[in-house]
């Protein structure tokens, strides 16, 4: 995440809402149209499997590149199905 931040310029946060994203510390709204995912990182705890997080760098349409942290049941949550295509880590995005 450091990295992320100070190298590439992912100076942003975002929170993952049913149907877009949101830009913390605004009422900035993101629709899954507007913004493109270019790298995924996946962490597991060391104790427990279930203990998992998924680190999202995003970049907007307006050029707003933020981060976007969220657990590893993302799937099993109540978002639209468009944020779930634009959030799945199956397709032909690297995963790291």
């Amino acid at each position: 995440m450091n990295r992320l931040r100070t190298e590439e310029g992912y100076s942003e946060d975002f929170n993952l809402l049913d149907h877009h994203l949101e830009l913390v510390g605004t009422d900035q709204r993101i629709p899954p149209e507007e913004f493109i995912v270019d790298e995924v990182y996946r962490f597991e705890g060391p104790s427990n499997p279930s203990d998992n997080a998924i680190l999202y760098a995003i970049t907007t349409t307006s050029g707003i590149k933020g981060i976007l942290v969220d657990g590893y049941g993302i799937y099993g949550g109540q978002i639209s199905d468009g944020m779930l295509k634009k959030l799945d880590l199956k397709s032909n995005r690297p995963i790291d």
